[in-house]
C-alpha cells in the first residue's frame, strides 16, 4: 500500500520503517519535511518526505501521529483529502499539553476516536498505535512468541481489517476492541495504556 504518515516523530518514525521493510511505500510528513532527510535515508525502500497535504493525497491509508490538540486544525487543512481513506489515529489526549479539549474528551467517557472522526468527516478512522510506547515498538517488533498487542477500535469493518493487516506487517498482534467509542478502554490513564502487554495478555485484561 501507499501509506502517508502525518507526524513523523516517535510513533511515525518508528512504525514507518517497519512498514517499508514489509514492502509498503511510505511518505513521511511534518510541518518541516526538510528535517526528515535522515529518517528517509534510514528507512530506505523508496521512502520520501513531504507536506501533510502530500501525505494525505499519497496514502491509501494514513497514520495520524500528531499531538491530539492539533487534530481539528489538521482536519481543516487536509480533511477533504482523507475522505474515504483509512486513517490510523495514534494521537493521545494529554490535558497538560493539549488543554481543555483533551480534558473534555477524557471526561466524556466516549474515547478519543469519535473526536478524531468528527474532526475528519468521511474518513474511516481506526484508533491504533496510541497505547504502546515507541521504544517498545522499536525494540519488540516481530519478536518470537507472543507479540506485543496493539489495540484497535473502529466503526468500519473494512478499515479495521486494513488496520489489522498493517499491525501484523509492522510485527505486532492486532487486538480489535470494538467500535470507536471503545477506544476509551485503551486511552491515556487506562490500566492497559503504555504497558507493552502481549496480545493474549491484552485480550485477557480487556475481557475479549
Amino acid at each position: 500500500m501507499n501509506i502517508g504518515i502525518i507526524g513523523s516523530g516517535m510513533i511515525g518514525g518508528t512504525v514507518g520503517p517497519l512498514w517499508a521493510k514489509a514492502g509498503h511505500r511510505v511518505l513521511y510528513a511534518s510541518r518541516h519535511p526538510e528535517n526528515l532527510a535522515q529518517l528517509v535515508r534510514d528507512t530506505g525502500h523508496g521512502a520520501r518526505a513531504g507536506s501533510p497535504a502530500e501525505a494525505a493525497a499519497f496514502g491509501e491509508a494514513v497514520l495520524l501521529a500528531v499531538p491530539f490538540g492539533a487534530t481539528p486544525d489538521l482536519g481543516k487543512a487536509v480533511g477533504n483529502a482523507l475522505r474515504g481513506k483509512v486513517v490510523l489515529d495514534a494521537g493521545n489526549p494529554y490535558p497538560s499539553r493539549d488543554g481543555a479539549v483533551a480534558t473534555e474528551v477524557l471526561k466524556s467517557g466516549r474515547g478519543s476516536g469519535p473526536f478524531t472522526a468528527a474532526a475528519l468527516p468521511g474518513a474511516r478512522v481506526v484508533r491504533a498505535f496510541n497505547s504502546v510506547y515507541f521504544e517498545v515498538l522499536k525494540r519488540e517488533a516481530h519478536r518470537a512468541g507472543d507479540q506485543v498487542g496493539v489495540p484497535l477500535a473502529g466503526d468500519d469493518a473494512d478499515a479495521l481489517a486494513v488496520a489489522e493487516e498493517l499491525v501484523r506487517d509492522a510485527g505486532f498482534d492486532p487486538v480489535v476492541v470494538g467500535g470507536l467509542e471503545t477506544s476509551a478502554r485503551f486511552d491515556v490513564g487506562t490500566p492497559v495504556y503504555n504497558t507493552g502487554m502481549s496480545g493474549p495478555a491484552l485480550r485477557r485484561a480487556l475481557g475479549l
